[in-house]
């Protein structure tokens, strides 16, 4: 059987990453406005949205459907400025991680394609 990312980094590691990546969100003047203070909802939805990614349950699915990345961020300005801030954050929260290193590179890789793939402006 075949062990996914999901059992090989743990939930509860990834809810803290989640967690750490939306503390730095919260503070960051580009990427804050766009939530409209509803970093608790975002935080819950990205860390389902994770967990399914990463081979575990599938519960974003089952309660927001497919799920449509590009669709989902079009109504907000995914440039450079976006690009960097969103990844400057999720690095920190990466290096803060008990994650394990190798761990760490397959998600950071992950996270730079995904940001790439959003870009709309």
């Amino acid at each position: 059987m075949k062990v996914s990312y999901y059992d090989k980094i743990g939930e509860e590691n990834i809810r803290q990453l989640i967690h750490d990546f939306y503390e730095g969100i919260k503070q960051d003047p580009v990427m804050s406005p766009m939530y409209e203070g509803d970093f608790e909802g975002a935080e819950e939805r990205l860390f389902l949205f994770m967990i399914q990614y990463l081979g575990g349950p599938t519960t974003y699915s089952e309660k927001r459907g497919h799920p449509a990345l590009k669709r989902r961020h079009f109504p907000f300005p995914v440039d450079d400025e976006s690009i960097s801030a969103w990844l400057k954050n999720m690095r920190a929260a990466l290096d803060k991680s008990n994650i394990q290193k190798q761990y760490k590179e397959f998600l950071w890789t992950y996270f730079k394609n995904t940001a790439e793939f959003l870009r709309n402006r």
